[in-house]
Parts: C-alpha cells; structure tokens; sequence
C-alpha cells in the first residue's frame, strides 16, 4: 500500500508567518488554487482506493480541488484526527512575537520538540499528535486492500510529526529531514499491513511552476 500525503494550499498566514493550528484557518492565496490544479494534474492518472483529509477547511479545499482532477474520482472522507496541532495561545499569532512572548515554547517547537511542553500555550504535545494521526493511519490501512493507494490531506507540523514517527525516527529527531512545502507530496509504503513503513519520496513540490521560499515551508 501507498500513502500519498499532501500538505494544504499555501494561506494568508503561512505567508505572514503566522501560526494557524487547529484553531486558527485564514484564506487560502489566490495562486494557491493554480498550485492545487497542477497538483491535481500531476496525480490525476494514479487510483486512489479512497481519500482522507482534515476537515478544517484549508485542507478540505485542497482535497476538493485536487480530487477533481483524478480520472477516477476517489470517495473522501473527513476525519478530525487528521486536524493539524491545537497550538492555543499560538495561533493567529506571528512567529516573531510567539518568540518574544512564548520564547521557551517557541524554540522548542521548532527547534527540540523532545523538550516541548504544550501546557504554558494550552495546546497538543507531540506525543499527543503522534498518537492520534497514529491511530488514523492504523484504521485507514485496515481500511483499504493490502496493494491499494490512499491520499491524505492534512498539515505542515502534524503530518512532519506523523510521517517519521511511522518512519521510526524518535521524536528529538523529527525536524532534521526538513519541513513540507504548502501542496506538496509524501509518499509511504507498507507492506506488511502496517508494522512497518519506508519512504518512497518526500516533500516533492516537483509539479509545481513557483519557486519554493521559507514562508512554504514547516
């Protein structure tokens, strides 16, 4: 089985540099739109057996306008555990001033997410995403026959968190293979009904006209 993960559209506060979360859910750009379509384009021959997504409404878009272009449109189904972290008194809020007021909880947000404790914001720790986007992943291959495809809609933070913690790379560790562009894909393998899972390709941002800049990626 392969599982294409897509990371939402690019909004108006990944490019503010803003932190949205669960929470938070501004506009999607105007070009983010022509980014889903060529996305759309680029995966329109493969057959997903189905598609999930985060029902917060960025993702949810994203799902739909990509989906549109499959040959063979897929079923979608929304699932909360698939949202993106709960980053209370973050979210909304633009990087430089959580670092100010948050600056422990910032740095080890982005920087040592071993050390991160979500209770000074009010939000998920990392073990707490990992083990709900887990249990999702666990049910979707369940789900689906052994040699099928599925596509995945969801966010930056949770999906960096949950595709190498399926990966096994420890938690203090989950940043150094790099963040996920806005309308990017990752791909997984298992095959062996989930205990185990390889990499097929990450962050692939390849089908897409723009150039990638620091406000894309998480």
């Amino acid at each position: 089985m392969k599982i294409y993960f897509i990371r939402h559209g690019k909004t108006e506060w990944n490019l503010e540099s803003r932190y949205q979360g669960a929470g938070g859910d501004s506009k999607l750009l105007p070009e983010s739109y022509q980014q889903m379509n060529q996305l759309g384009e680029y995966l329109k021959d493969i057959e997903f057996n189905h598609a999930y997504s985060s029902p917060i409404k960025r993702a949810r878009i994203t799902a739909n306008r990509v989906l549109q272009h499959s040959k063979k449109r897929p079923p979608l189904s929304l699932w909360n555990r698939l949202e993106e972290f709960h980053l209370g008194k973050m979210e909304g809020q633009k990087f430089e001033d959580v670092k100010k007021q948050f600056p422990e909880s910032y740095d080890n947000f982005r920087n040592h997410p071993e050390k991160y404790d979500a209770t000074e914001i009010g939000g998920e720790s990392f073990s707490d995403v990992i083990d709900r986007m887990q249990y999702a992943i666990n049910t979707i291959v369940n789900a689906n026959p052994n040699d099928s495809n599925v596509v995945i809609f969801s966010h930056g933070a949770a999906l960096n968190a949950l595709i190498n913690s399926l990966l096994g790379v420890e938690i203090k560790d989950l940043r150094k293979r790099g963040g996920l562009a806005n309308t990017s894909t990752t791909i997984i393998e298992t095959n062996d009904n989930g205990k185990t899972f390889d990499l097929i390709k990450w962050n692939d941002t390849e089908y897409l006209s723009k150039e990638i800049d620091q406000t894309d990626v998480i």
